[in-house]
């Protein structure tokens, strides 16, 4: 008998994924993505002209971060034998920055279970990236829908 991947999810489960930003994430990402604008690339002028004083990480690694965190919500349930279905990302929802992420920043992402929606076949989740100090850097709502297998042709 086949079964829903949500049949597996429950509600109130939590995943974390942590790591610390570096300069070698921040100037990867640059060039991965093509933002090298000053506030992550150019320690001077930040020293010059913000008041962070340093450069900051791209707000898009967080949500790369937030993406990881919510791979690793899956990993016990996608290689399952009887899955009907398969995870797939839908977008993230009311992502917001609150904070800087400061090279040297440990940053932790919590992905929390908050809702399954059968009908509609998702799930979705709660995250919230703090530093090492506790303090909020962003928040936000993961969205994953179940998509239905190809049949198998035998």
């Amino acid at each position: 008998m086949t079964k829903s991947g949500l049949d597996y999810v429950k509600i109130g489960e939590v995943f974390k994924f942590s790591k610390t930003v570096g300069e070698v994430d921040v100037t990867l990402f640059a060039g991965l993505t093509g933002d090298f604008s000053d506030t992550h690339v150019n320690e001077q002028y930040m020293q010059e002209r913000s008041n962070l004083g340093t450069r900051i990480a791209h707000g898009a690694l967080i949500v790369g971060y937030m993406s990881t965190v919510s791979t690793i919500s899956i990993a016990h349930i996608i290689h399952k034998p009887d899955l009907s279905d398969f995870p797939v990302s839908a977008g993230y929802d009311k992502i917001r920055f609150l904070r800087p992420t400061f090279f040297g920043d440990t940053v932790t992402v919590t992905y929390e279970v908050t809702e399954i929606d059968r009908e509609k076949g998702r799930s979705l989740a709660k995250m919230e990236a703090t530093n090492q100090k506790g303090e909020l850097l962003a928040v936000g709502v993961h969205v994953m829908r179940w998509a239905k297998k190809l049949k198998d042709e035998a």
